[in-house]
């Protein structure tokens, strides 16, 4: 039996005393070390005015990556559909997929992926909405699709080209609108685990055969923080929660190192939150990871896994990453 089919899905971190170059280009070295260790896709995701981030004009740091590597798939995961027209989308992921065939995977969420502000800045006069999320995504297949006679808007690159659409989603709704569609659908349990369960079983229960798939293909994220020893892991992981601090302290600002004692870090009730928000991860040494991810699997009856995995170092990073491919091998 062939193992599950295992994935990254990266926001391109900027580390305290680094650069949106320094990070951009550490994307790319992690997607050739992943190619190498048999990942089957590397998604980048859309965040805006986020000073940790370096992800946000995502399609070009898509073909950045796709540039640096010539076998695994790269994507978006996702690209958050109301900040943009369908037809530029379209002709965005057509530009890559006309470069890169065979390799392209275009996810979609339908949160602004920032703050209300900025999305008044990306959105302008705030036509699009999350209101018309699905409306969006039809218009989008549509330009897709092979030209019709009539058509008065093209997407060139883009008309008639295989760019599989996958729903991303931390709700109901995404799972209840794919099955509709008939498309691959990724829970995005890595900061919002509330509903994963559900969403997984509504999703197959009402799914519908289309003519991108044929039966569901379910896919959930899971943070996955790796190293040699538990303890290890610990510290590293203290990266990714002190994130998730600063996020509801409304101090964001670069990635920072990790720190030997979070509880002199959060208060009480910032643990809990951020401990409930960060119930889909599994941190720790190989077979402490191979546990955690089987009880996962058997949990949420994924048909494949994205790893995320925030660590300062680059270094520590790749071997988190490298970890977590050598023990996904073994899943069944």
């Amino acid at each position: 039996m062939k193992s599950i089919p295992y994935s990254i899905l990266d926001l391109s971190p900027i580390p305290q005393g680094a650069s949106a170059v320094d990070a951009l280009n550490n994307s790319r070295d992690l997607a050739q070390h992943a190619e190498r260790w048999g990942y089957t896709r590397y998604w980048l995701a859309e965040h805006h005015n986020m000073t940790g981030n370096a992800s946000s004009a995502t399609a070009v740091v898509i073909g950045h990556v796709a540039a640096g590597t010539s076998s695994i798939r790269v994507g978006a995961g996702g690209i958050m559909l109301p900040n943009h027209a369908p037809l530029v989308i379209a002709e965005q992921f057509g530009t890559l997929a006309s470069l890169f065939p065979g390799r392209i995977d275009l996810g979609l969420g339908r949160a602004p992926g920032t703050d209300q502000a900025t999305a008044r800045a990306l959105r302008r006069d705030l036509m699009g909405s999350e209101d018309g999320f699905a409306q969006d995504v039809r218009e989008l297949q549509h330009y897709f699709d092979p030209v019709e006679s009539d058509q008065l808007v093209k997407a060139i690159p883009g008309a008639g080209l295989d760019v599989p659409i996958w729903i991303l989603g931390s709700s109901l709704y995404g799972a209840q609108l794919a099955a509709h569609f008939g498309l691959p659908y990724a829970f995005a349990s890595h900061f919002a685990p509330d509903y994963l369960l559900d969403a997984m079983q509504v999703y197959k229960n009402l799914f519908k055969p289309s003519s991108q798939i044929a039966t569901p293909h379910a896919m959930f994220g899971v943070n996955v923080i790796a190293a040699d020893t538990d303890e290890e892991a610990q510290y590293l992981y203290t990266t990714l929660q002190q994130n998730f601090v600063r996020m509801r302290r409304n101090t964001r600002g670069q990635l920072p190192p990790p720190i030997e004692n979070m509880d002199e870090f959060w208060a009480p009730h910032e643990k809990a939150s951020v401990e409930h928000s960060l119930a889909c991860s599994v941190v720790g040494s190989p077979e402490t990871v191979r546990k955690g991810l089987q009880q996962w699997l058997e949990k949420t009856g994924a048909n494949e896994i994205m790893f995320a995995g925030q660590i300062f170092e680059h270094k520590a990073r790749l071997r988190s990453f490298e970890i977590a491919a050598e023990v996904a091998r073994s899943l069944r």
